[in-house]
């Protein structure tokens, strides 16, 4: 599994950053940042949360 963020669409509203801390991440400087491109297999069901509730629907999943 590999997580990918369309950074055209994001606007670093941190949704994903509350549902997966491990994964992604809002700094300072207002931009996602992704920690984790390839996260462990437990994380899916958290991270598949995080793609249906981004408001911009920047976030997918490549398997």
């Amino acid at each position: 599994m590999r997580v990918v963020v369309d950074f055209d669409l994001c606007e670093s509203n941190a949704v994903c950053t509350g549902i997966v801390p491990e994964v992604f991440d809002v700094r300072d400087d207002d931009m996602l940042y992704i920690l984790d491109e390839a996260p462990p297999a437990d994380l899916r069901p958290r991270i598949e949360q995080a793609v249906s509730r981004c408001p911009r629907q920047a976030i997918s999943i490549e398997d």
